[in-house]
């Protein structure tokens, strides 16, 4: 593997099947990705996302509700179950759809066991009609000098 210092960028090459790698080809264009290389980056980046929402490592997440505030005590609930939750969530977006739904999306962080236990106890509320999770690794926040920072640490927002 040949290591550029300057950009950080490792090199290594990958074989794959010749009717794999045109199917890959087709979806590069049809996504408009510049090359294989930025691609692949975008593959790996999801897989690490996804391993870090089923193995319970950090997360940055949006929980986005779509509901009938008509329901008895709906809304009220949803403000609830958020309260609940008040540590883990960063803002919440209420968006009027029409004149009997809502749109609901919650920005939350934190261990992917919680924001699941959150994202569950809103989409089963009575009167959700519709919703999802979507979430990515949170990285660990640089302190001084480039230097990683646990997200726990004193100083950190």
């Amino acid at each position: 593997m040949a290591k550029d210092a300057e950009t950080e960028l490792v090199r290594f090459g990958v074989a794959m099947d010749r009717e794999l790698l045109g199917r890959f080809d087709d979806l590069i264009e049809g996504r408009g990705f510049a090359n294989r290389s930025e691609a692949l980056r975008d593959l790996v980046r999801r897989e690490l996302d996804r391993d870090a929402w089923e193995s319970g490592g950090r997360v940055v997440a949006t929980v986005t509700l779509v509901y009938d505030h008509h329901v008895r005590e709906l809304t009220e609930r949803l403000t609830e179950i958020q309260h609940d939750f008040g540590a883990r969530i960063v803002s919440t977006l209420h968006i009027h759809l029409d004149h009997d739904h809502c749109m609901e999306v919650i920005a939350a962080r934190g261990p992917a066991a919680e924001i699941k236990r959150l994202a569950e106890r809103l989409l089963g509320a009575k009167g959700v009609l519709s919703g999802d999770v979507t979430a990515a690794a949170l990285p660990e926040p640089l302190g001084t000098h480039g230097k990683k920072r646990r997200a726990d640490a004193p100083g950190h927002h």
